[in-house]
């Protein structure tokens, strides 16, 4: 894909997602159809649905040639080299649900598996993060860099989540990983939303973040946010990540984010996506 055509992408999503917001400010509030996915925390609305129609109707239109997909009407995809748009519509539906303002819709594009353009946007925040691979990142179109004086884990803000799953061997994996981290740092946030998460490691309001259980629509978007910012993304073990492989870390730099990943103890092997 040559330049001209990525950054049509990348200016179509934009569009697209500050509409997908407006539609979020439009329902916001407690009053909501909620319906139960894999668990109790684990919650959609009808919000979640028609905001993920309207972009897939809009950006098949756009490009008809690209494949989809999307966190509300897709299971057990397989990511191809073909360019393909990875739909979260709403990241965060719990905190939705709650009214939190943690939340937003992300919007990615990859390219031979690789991500190559990122829109994330939280109407309730007035944040839009843009990235496209080779150009930067951006919030709200001024430039964005992770943090550039974390040294050390002593010297951090991290971020991380309980996640949705409630099973024994996600809940041991959590509370240990917490209990392994939490004191070697200056702190730990869980903000409820994969995708900002990761926009405050590429803004630099937090030096690392880690998850487990995430799909690609959680990761794709924020992953060259991150890149494009100055930051990495790895596999929690440290090595690439793999953003079908349902976890990541993002950290500000290499040290960091090696560092985090040595101190987890428990590193889960979910089912890939």
């Amino acid at each position: 894909m040559d330049a001209k055509e990525l950054l049509r992408c990348e200016r179509s999503a934009i569009r697209l997602a500050i509409e997908a917001g407006a539609m979020m400010t439009a329902a916001s509030g407690r009053n909501k159809e909620i319906a139960e996915k894999d668990s109790f925390a684990d919650l959609v609305t009808e919000t979640d649905k028609a905001v993920e129609k309207f972009l897939f109707n809009e950006l098949k239109r756009l490009f008809p040639d690209f494949r989809f997909i999307g966190e509300e009407t897709s299971s057990r995809v397989g990511l191809t080299a073909d360019p393909t748009w990875i739909i979260d519509p709403i990241d965060g539906t719990m905190n939705f649900v709650h009214t939190f303002p943690c939340t937003c819709v992300s919007i990615g594009l990859t390219v031979n598996k690789v991500p190559v353009v990122g829109v994330i946007y939280s109407p309730f925040l007035d944040k839009l993060y843009t990235a496209r691979k080779g150009s930067g990142a951006y919030c709200n179109g001024r430039p964005i860099s992770v943090s550039k004086n974390c040294n050390s884990l002593s010297e951090a803000l991290l971020l991380c989540e309980f996640g949705n799953q409630r099973d024994d061997e996600k809940k041991n994996a959590v509370f240990r990983n917490l209990e392994a981290v939490g004191w070697l740092v200056h702190g730990v946030r869980c903000m409820g939303s994969a995708a900002l998460n990761l926009c405050s490691v590429a803004d630099g309001s937090a030096d690392a973040y880690w998850e487990f259980g995430l799909h690609v629509w959680d990761m794709a978007a924020g992953a060259v946010i991150v890149t494009e910012a100055g930051g990495v993304v790895m596999d929690t073990k440290g090595g690439p990540v793999d953003i079908m492989n349902r976890r990541i870390l993002g950290a500000c730099c290499d040290k960091i984010g090696h560092e985090l990943s040595a101190a987890l103890p428990i590193h889960l092997d979910l089912e890939s996506d």
